[in-house]
């Protein structure tokens, strides 16, 4: 099972922000992500949604989506 949470980092432990549906003395695997986006990665990320979306959402993939249409 995957699940994305965000916790705060206090006094040496990362303490989720909502509760948890996990046994007790469940082991987990953790990936972190810090929440901090600096504005050189944001932008980063819009060029990259504004390129893909001019490539996938265009007028010739809807008449072809249309003539594969049975």
């Amino acid at each position: 099972m995957t699940v994305a949470i965000k916790a705060i980092y206090e006094q040496g432990k990362l303490r989720p922000l909502e509760p948890l549906e996990l046994a007790e003395h469940a082991i987990v695997q953790i990936s972190l992500e810090t929440a901090h986006e600096d504005g050189t990665r944001k932008e980063w990320l819009n060029q990259g949604q504004r390129s893909l979306m001019s490539v996938w959402d265009n007028q010739s993939d809807d008449v072809y989506n249309v003539l594969l249409t049975p």
